[in-house]
């Protein structure tokens, strides 16, 4: 009876809401991106909201409602822009609906552009599960803090991260396993900028690895694969590493 008694006062976090706020993350695309679906499953998807934000013990849900969809065209139209970057970087792309269909960056980017959203709204927890579902069909891992910009590409999206406190400007591009993080974990640092700003017009290569609140990439640089970078670097600049790689061949 004792164990009972200690299980019952356990606090109840509600674990359910991690289904339910993927259920109401895929329908929610679903609704930006179909006319026709956003007809029948509106007042649902609205349900489905103020549903999540009653058990997360958010008041004003009907206003809060209001305010994100009143953001829903913009935030599409920034999507728009991300989908028609992917089609015009990635030589692999053979039409918009395959990246709008088939790109888990893409997927990445669009929850991230509404979980954003719902954070600048005030709206606690709810952003970051939305995120936490996006990583975990995707592979890639973006807080609702980071501020994106325009015509953001992912390649390949798998091992991604960028942090709460990262600025990425215009046009940029990041391949797989690319790390924006801070250079130190404290708690202490948790309301300072600890992740790095990416200038517009980037390219940032597969697992290379950025950390620091006070790091800039300059604008129109290229940073190469497995790159690891704690400093800022001016505009205009290639950041490569050195092969130390030795290729023999083999003869007979």
């Amino acid at each position: 009876m004792k164990e009972v008694e200690e299980i019952v006062a356990f606090k109840n976090y509600r674990m359910c809401l991690k289904d339910a706020v993927g259920v109401f993350t895929k329908e929610l695309i679903n609704n930006l991106f179909d006319v026709n679906h956003l007809g029948d499953n509106g007042p649902k998807t609205k349900y489905k909201f103020l549903k999540i934000l009653e058990r997360l013990s958010v008041e004003n849900g009907e206003n809060l409602w209001n305010d994100f969809e009143n953001s829903f065209i913009d935030i599409r139209q920034k999507l728009d822009l991300d989908a028609i970057a992917a089609e015009k970087s990635d030589p692999a792309a053979k039409s918009l609906e395959e990246v709008y269909l088939a790109y888990p960056g893409f997927y990445a980017i669009a929850v991230h552009r509404l979980s954003h959203k719902l954070l600048q709204l005030g709206i606690p927890v709810f952003p970051r599960v939305m995120s936490e579902f996006a990583h975990s069909i995707t592979g890639t891992d973006i807080h609702p803090g980071a501020e994106i910009g325009d015509s953001f590409f992912i390649d390949h999206a798998t091992g991604i991260v960028i942090g709460e406190t990262t600025i990425i400007k215009n046009n940029v591009q990041i391949f797989q396993g690319v790390t924006l993080g801070g250079i130190q974990v404290k708690k202490s640092l948790a309301s300072t900028k600890r992740h790095p700003t990416i200038e517009s017009n980037v390219i940032i290569y597969a697992n290379a690895t950025i950390l620091g609140g006070d790091v800039v990439i300059g604008e129109n640089s290229v940073i190469g694969a497995n790159v690891c970078i704690t400093e800022s670097i001016p505009e205009n600049s290639v950041v490569t590493v050195r092969s130390e790689n030795k290729i023999v061949q083999k003869r007979n």
